[in-house]
């Protein structure tokens, strides 16, 4: 199972849809490597913690900079927060996690927002038609992982008021691509089950 979402587990609909989902897992693994700065020092992360012990879970920090991706293996919720899309997208290719991440979000579960959710999408050309000064490491290739062909624009409330021609952007880039992209808040998740599809608003 696959979840994209905004800012984590962050409402409690979003919880509720996970719960009935998760009731035989016992462990998670929060993945701070997004944010490339503060890591597990970064703000969202005690939230996010509580969030997923709230599941009964168990809940480790991870960073793929610094623990072989393979021990990902061992959970049976992985969790990557926010922060950097095109840093994100370079660490899971440099540490070759790409077929793990896609063996968790077929046989177990994995949630990925903000940074994470641009980054298990087909591209990252839509956050980078907002923030290219992001791509502090000068990527040519902004293909993501495609764990889905879904693709979600988080923090859409919030960003919407921060930058320029939000919307309008947005709508560009799915006429040029031919996609639909889901616009969902922070609180908000889309679940992907196999074939099944849910958007859970908060």
């Amino acid at each position: 199972m696959l979840v994209l979402c905004s800012n984590g587990l962050s409402s409690e609909k979003l919880l509720m849809s996970i719960r009935e989902k998760v009731i035989a897992c016992k462990t998670a693994a929060l993945v701070v490597t997004a944010d490339n700065e503060y890591k597990e020092k970064n703000y969202h992360v005690h939230r996010c913690i509580k969030e997923l012990e709230s599941l009964n879970l168990i809940v480790d920090i991870f960073d793929l900079d610094k623990q072989p991706a393979e021990y990902l293996l061992n959970y049976d919720i992985v969790e990557f927060i926010g922060g950097n899309p095109f840093y994100l997208l370079h660490s899971i290719k440099k540490n070759n996690a790409l077929d793990i991440l896609r063996f968790l979000a077929d046989k177990k579960i994995l949630i990925g927002w903000s940074a994470a959710a641009f980054v298990f999408s087909p591209t990252l050309e839509l956050v980078n038609s907002y923030s290219p000064e992001m791509n502090f490491l000068g990527l040519t290739d902004l293909k993501g992982l495609a764990l889905t062909q879904i693709q979600v624009l988080p923090h859409y409330s919030k960003f919407i008021l921060k930058f320029e021609q939000f919307e309008e952007k947005c709508c560009v880039y799915e006429e040029k691509h031919n996609v639909k992209v889901i616009r969902i808040n922070d609180g908000d998740g889309v679940i992907i089950d196999g074939e099944e599809v849910v958007v859970c608003r908060a």
